[in-house]
């Protein structure tokens, strides 16, 4: 969706869940005899406006990142384990989590290097090995 078309959305659903709240709050709930003061719904609405604020800023953010032309360009890439292999797991590479297998185990926070691409998984191995072949 390109960013004006998705801005103009944003401000439109938001109104509309803004109209929402205020139906409720001014209709519907004095029918069951609940009433709000004005300064609750204020609050509210401010609260839902910033709700949504929020969620367009990283809705936004979402989309507006460029999108990875290959897997096989992360191949070489050094990145962190988050979640240990053994000998699947998850690896943490520009902010995202994919996940991983290595043919031995390896612990949380180590750095590893993609070698390979398998479907949707990444194969890794340690990066200690890349300076043990150095040497």
């Amino acid at each position: 969706m390109p960013s004006k078309g998705y801005t103009i959305w944003s401000i439109v659903t938001s109104l509309i869940w803004e109209a929402m709240l205020a139906v409720i709050v001014l209709d519907l709930l004095p029918r069951f005899e609940v009433y709000l003061p004005l300064w609750a719904l204020i609050v509210l609405m401010s609260v839902l406006g910033a709700y949504c604020a929020v969620s367009y800023w990283l809705g936004k953010r979402a989309l507006d990142m460029s999108p990875l032309l290959s897997l096989k360009t992360l191949i070489g890439t050094k990145c962190k384990v988050e979640i240990p292999l053994s000998p699947r797991g998850y690896i943490r590479i520009r902010g995202e989590l994919w996940q991983a297998r290595s043919e031995e185990d390896i612990a949380a926070r180590k750095e590893v290097v993609v070698d390979g691409v398998e479907g949707m998984t990444l194969l890794v191995r340690p990066a200690e090995k890349d300076r043990d072949e150095e040497e």
